[in-house]
């Protein structure tokens, strides 16, 4: 019976080895990312060393050198001063200039025609950029052309025997999925890291214009920026570009372009040498669960509200009104206003999309034609006459509503109306001035939904009783 045991406990523990071998090797769906190493007894060890052997190459280091002119100490400009330490005249003529530099990384996306992809941060204000390779050689970089919005940059090497590596779909990313960055942290030289996908789709962090950003738990250190984030395929999946550091050093936390939001400028700078982004002529906002009670929607219906369309844009021609709440584009869903800019964004001028609103609790389509539109003015208020309908606001007649004049620290709508707003309709409708303002308001049943201008934006705002 004992020895029944050991055998079944043996059977066991070399099934269980199989199983964690296997599951090792089923991460690299297919690829040679874990292919079996030995160890000092012949027992196969899972490695990424074969997928990184042929991906390392075609990282790149990056540095830039930037002269900047240095300004001379004031005390030089006082005669006295220059006479008294014996300064020459002449000296005061010629500026100083310093001359920095700073290092990134960057990945080749084309060997064949030597296109390097990197951050717009790395390569802004430089004079010259040289690209390091892995295996020594380095090359004087010319700027193809940059979106500072997405924070890319394209250059271009003139170099023979180059590798590059190829772009996946980062669409197909989940949460969880294996990753690994490679770059050039604090300038040590080529560095490999690797984590998960920790979140996808994050926005909202005032990094770049346009975020969509890959959050990763692989460590992204200063000189990392314009590396490469590549799947266990070895194929990139982003372009690594910023870390959350609270203390100033890596806390798990880093982001990266998805590498499909970066192909669109990066093909419109190939092409153009510019990115020629395309504009629908909206200001939109979130869609909040007050907003959705206000637009009488399911409270927990997602989207993004258009608060402003802008004459003779894209929006307007496609019949889009104030008030519509987009929840598709081009049969993707639209859950806020960050995902619709980052929809629109990403098309180019001339593109045509596919817009699905709710209007008055019907589905409705739209088709618009991109093209540029130029900001509407803001609208200068006149004075007018006080009106006590919100208790603690100040309201006067306006050139084109009612302005807010001012807010009392302890009035209901503080924290929501600040002075200078432009309030140009009450519950989807126009009001003039005070007078209809107050009429519009009296007729209110203990909610209002005020549209309302404030600097180059508009947008919906909700008053409860």
């Amino acid at each position: 019976m004992t020895n029944e045991l050991q055998s079944l406990r043996r059977s066991r523990y070399f099934l269980l080895q199989t199983l964690v071998f296997w599951f090792f090797a089923t991460l690299a769906q297919g690829s040679l990312a874990f292919f079996p190493q030995e160890d000092g007894e012949g027992r196969p060890l899972p490695s990424l060393a074969p997928m990184l052997k042929s991906v390392n190459p075609a990282v790149v280091n990056i540095s830039t050198y930037t002269t900047r002119t240095v300004s001379q100490s004031p005390l030089l400009n006082d005669p006295f001063f220059r006479r008294f330490f014996n300064v020459p005249d002449d000296q005061m003529q010629q500026p100083q200039q310093r001359r920095t530099q700073s290092a990134g990384s960057g990945v080749i996306i084309d060997a064949k025609n030597g296109i390097v992809l990197t951050n717009h941060h790395v390569i802004d204000g430089a004079d010259e950029i040289t690209v390091g390779m892995e295996d020594g050689r380095s090359y004087t970089a010319a700027l193809v052309g940059s979106d500072p919005d997405v924070d890319i940059a394209v250059l271009k090497i003139e170099a023979d025997n180059l590798h590059s590596v190829k772009l996946a779909d980062s669409d197909n990313l989940e949460v969880g999925d294996y990753v690994v960055a490679i770059g050039n942290p604090f300038g040590l030289g080529q560095t490999v890291t690797t984590g998960i996908v920790s979140a996808l789709g994050r926005s909202g962090l005032g990094i770049e214009g346009y975020e969509n950003f890959i959050q990763t738990d692989a460590s992204i250190n200063p000189g990392n920026s314009g590396g490469a984030l590549v799947n266990l395929r070895g194929h990139l999946v982003g372009v690594n570009t910023a870390i959350l550091a609270p203390a100033g050093g890596n806390v798990g936390i880093g982001f990266a372009i998805p590498i499909n939001m970066a192909k669109v400028s990066i093909d419109q700078i190939i092409e153009h040498g510019e990115v020629r982004r395309g504009r629908l002529g909206v200001v939109i906002q979130d869609l909040t669960p007050e907003l959705a009670a206000a637009f009488n929607m399911d409270k927990h219906q997602r989207g993004a509200v258009i608060a402003e369309v802008q004459s003779g844009s894209a929006a307007e021609k496609a019949g889009l009104k104030v008030g519509d709440v987009v929840i598709d584009v081009d049969g993707k869903d639209i859950s806020g206003s960050a995902q619709l800019r980052n929809a629109i964004g990403l098309k180019q001028v001339g593109d045509r999309i596919k817009v699905t609103v709710f209007r008055d609790g019907k589905r409705k389509a739209f088709r618009a034609k991109l093209g540029p539109v130029e900001p509407t003015p803001a609208v200068a208020a006149s004075v007018g006459v006080v009106s006590d309908l919100l208790k603690g606001v100040t309201l006067r007649d306006a050139d084109k509503g009612v302005v807010v004049a001012e807010v009392a620290s302890d009035a209901d709508a503080a924290g929501k109306l600040v002075p200078g707003d432009l309030i140009v309709s009450v519950n989807q409708r126009r009001v003039a001035d005070v007078k209809q303002f107050g009429e519009a308001v009296a007729a209110s049943k203990g909610r209002v939904l005020l549209r309302v201008v404030r600097g180059q934006m508009a947008l919906w705002i909700v008053l409860q009783s």
